[in-house]
């Protein structure tokens, strides 16, 4: 059940929790539900029955829990919950929200989710994380990425369906992304993708470069002519890392058409890095602090924690709530 509780976390509530590049933190501790009044059948988890006494709170209702819980979880049909409570606290407005959890596969298991409702009713507290509460949990993120999403682009010109990877060209991670961004293209035409540098500069010292000299290959090039550069500097990432990092480069704006004089020059520039700067301020404003992240319709992702049928399953999901 660890497992089970892990994976709700890291994909649907918290996704800053599941950190792809760095080490990934040990899994949070389940905690033990009531116990159940009968042993489940297959598939058929027998939650314990609920006290009304638990629901002393005026907000949230119920209905807004289960509106943001099929929100979030209504892709997967191996999971099941049940409202437990929600609950007063000492801190006026403050509701706590229980929610029992379990796998058709496994119904036995059952596990709490907890979290806290702010007194607005707009967001919730999950361990560390603040996080957009409601029906809609994540339309504020897909208004902002509407809006500033700007990077280099391929797919539907229109921005309904709206697919956005934050990426880092010396993490390996992200090398090993773009095969998933180019199948999510293929499977969903409709989709508008973009590509948004957030090079983690702490720990990679040539991705801020690299990113700047892919912005100005896409200001002189085009979108088409900066997915070239990009898988060229997927492909010599470990000369990031050494002395060969500028003729990494250089070869990536070649492979794309482009002119590398130029583009080092316009790198080197304003232009070309205040066009990181803006995208690194949409991926803070969006509490990014991983790459690669993949929004779907603003419901963020890490690439690499979910196989990619799962994936396209959220995928498919998300653009059926927001046709």
């Amino acid at each position: 059940m660890q497992r089970v509780i892990y994976a709700l976390l890291a994909l649907v509530v918290s996704p800053v929790l599941c950190l792809a590049q760095a080490e990934p933190p040990s899994a949070p501790t389940p905690q033990q539900a009531p116990s159940a009044p009968a042993p489940a059948t297959a598939g058929e988890p027998q939650f314990p029955p609920v006290n009304e006494a638990n629901f002393d709170a005026a907000s949230p209702t119920r209905a807004d829990v289960e509106g943001f819980l099929k929100a979030s979880w209504g892709y997967d049909e191996n999971r099941v919950w049940e409202v437990y409570s929600i609950e007063k606290t000492t801190a006026p407005g403050v509701s706590k929200v229980t929610v029992l959890v379990a796998e058709k596969q496994t119904p036995q298991q059952i596990a709490n989710l907890t979290f806290f409702v702010t007194p607005d009713g707009k967001h919730l507290i999950a361990q560390d994380a603040v996080l957009d509460f409601g029906a809609k949990p994540y339309e504020n993120n897909y208004r902002l990425l509407q809006e500033r999403a700007d990077g280099p682009s391929r797919g539907a010109a229109g921005k309904q369906f709206e697919l956005v990877e934050f990426g880092d060209f010396q993490c390996p991670h992200c090398k090993d992304a773009q095969s998933i961004g180019e199948k999510l293209t293929q499977d969903f035409p409709q989709a508008h993708f973009v590509f948004e540098n957030f090079p983690l500069v702490n720990i990679h010292p040539e991705a801020y470069k690299a990113a700047a000299w892919g912005a100005c290959v896409a200001q002189q090039g085009g979108s088409a002519a900066f997915f070239k550069y990009a898988d060229s500097v997927f492909d010599a990432q470990n000369a990031l890392a050494g002395q060969g990092a500028d003729q990494a480069l250089r070869n990536a704006a070649n492979a794309a058409g482009a002119d590398p004089d130029k583009i080092a020059a316009c790198a080197d520039s304003t232009a070309g890095k205040n066009a990181v700067d803006a995208s690194l301020r949409v991926g803070h404003d969006l509490n990014i602090n991983e790459t690669p992240m993949l929004f779907i319709d603003g419901r963020g992702v890490p690439m690499m924690a979910v196989q990619y049928d799962q994936l396209k399953k959220i995928v498919e999901y998300q653009f059926s709530l927001d046709k």
